[in-house]
């Protein structure tokens, strides 16, 4: 019988100390990330980034990188009995996000307390359409459907990361599909980005999905620096025009849901999963079901909200980050968000001088769809007494929109070609 050495009384510890010796990259990663997510957790408790996600990420990204563990009677990935610890691979009792074995999977999923929320809700993007619903009930369409075309033209400049990402993307030797993957993140949708991945890329599922929602939750605070940088104190205070606009009823509104949901699913089949989960929260606001409203915009939006964060934060092990192409996504999502705030301000720009000076190009940022947190960035970037809100919920609501479509174009357009790529017929 073998002496039991004091540190495999402490695996944690036992598999960090042997990395050092055997793969320090892995384990300098993994100290990495625990203090990463003790930072995350940090910010989300000071209210720096939002609290919803951060907190239970941060956690979720610390705790799954310190518990790596041997697995002494089974093999995490391929699922096959291993006699001894050298045989064995290091692992966590969180989730195993790159098991596609049968065998491998059920014995996963008995055994990895997370892996039947990963497997059933997230990694099919059914999560994604729950936080969709929760986040319609809370939305209303009226501030679109008052400023039709002024929301439209500024979501669409706001998807400019999107256009500009996916060439260079391509350029940097990523495939076509998961240069578009990684493209919608300028979308600042985590739910399209989590479903276009899906489709186009589903080797890279994990780390792009786990980039988009890290810098989704870093936009509430480096976009009032952007802001600043581009639009100076005096035009911050202009204050929004005027405007005598009728007051839109709940048919109006119910009409205009039903319809958008329709037309945009015979045009974009591919994303009705999300169009529909994102309008049927909307009707179900305004056709006035209260047990519904109260169910869809607490339990389950805070409920998939919750889980969504500690999923993507323990999908952060060091094992499945550290892939070379992981840096690539780490810079093409932080470009993407970036240029899609520049594009969103410069279409709020364009009204500003369309309007003679009196339109706040503030407001431009609230294009970036990551709703309702850039309406509220907008907001408060804005100079004491402007209220910008109204115009900037109309344009948050209608990035939703606009990068439902350029992520069903991009997955209609390139679906074929990568499942070629995959020897699927």
């Amino acid at each position: 019988m073998e002496t039991l050495n004091f540190l495999d009384l402490f695996q944690g510890i036992s598999t960090l100390i042997e990395g050092f010796a055997n793969d320090p990259v892995t384990s300098i990663g993994r100290v990495f990330l625990i203090a990463l997510g003790l930072f995350l957790f940090y910010l989300g408790r000071k209210g720096v980034l939002e609290a919803l996600l951060m907190i239970p990420m941060g956690l979720g990204m610390a705790t799954v990188n310190a518990a790596v563990m041997f697995f002494y009677t089974y093999d995490p990935v391929t699922g096959l009995e291993a006699a001894n610890q050298s045989t064995g691979l290091p692992g966590t009792l969180f989730i195993a996000p790159l098991a596609d074995d049968p065998n491998a999977l059920v014995h996963i999923l008995q055994i990895n307390w997370l892996q039947p929320i990963y497997n059933f809700t997230f990694s099919n993007g059914l999560i994604a359409c729950l936080v969709l619903m929760g986040v319609g009930t809370l939305l209303d369409v009226g501030f679109v459907m008052q400023r039709p075309f002024q929301s439209m033209f500024i979501a669409l400049c706001a998807e400019l990361g999107t256009v500009m990402i996916f060439p260079m993307a391509v350029l940097m030797g990523l495939a076509p599909g998961e240069a578009a993957a990684v493209a919608t993140i300028g979308g600042a949708d985590g739910p399209m980005v989590l479903f276009a991945s899906l489709q186009l890329a589903p080797h890279l599922f994990v780390p792009i999905t786990v980039v988009a929602y890290l810098y989704l939750g870093l936009t509430y605070g480096g976009y009032p620096y952007l802001i600043k940088l581009m639009v100076p104190k005096h035009i911050r205070a202009i204050p929004m025009p005027v405007e005598k606009k009728r007051e839109i009823t709940s048919n109006e509104k119910l009409v205009f849901a039903v319809g958008a949901c329709i037309l945009l699913s015979l045009l974009l089949p591919v994303a009705a999963p999300i169009i529909m989960s994102l309008f049927l929260g909307v009707i179900i606001r305004e056709s006035g079901m209260t047990n519904y409203i109260d169910l869809f915009s607490t339990t389950i939006l805070y409920g998939a909200t919750f889980f969504l964060g500690l999923l993507l934060g323990v999908l952060c092990e060091a094992s499945t980050i550290l892939d070379p192409v992981v840096l690539k996504l780490l810079i093409l999502g932080i470009l993407a968000l970036t240029i899609s705030g520049i594009g969103g301000i410069l279409g709020g720009y364009v009204l500003y001088y369309w309007t003679g000076k009196q339109y706040n190009p503030v407001t431009g940022i609230a294009g970036v769809s990551c709703t309702p947190t850039c309406a509220k960035v907008a907001q408060k970037s804005v100079e004491p007494g402007v209220i910008v809100l109204p115009h900037a919920l109309g344009a948050s609501i209608s990035g939703i929109i606009t990068s439902a479509i350029f992520a069903a174009v991009f997955i209609a357009y390139l679906l074929p070609y990568t499942l070629e790529a995959a020897g699927v017929n």
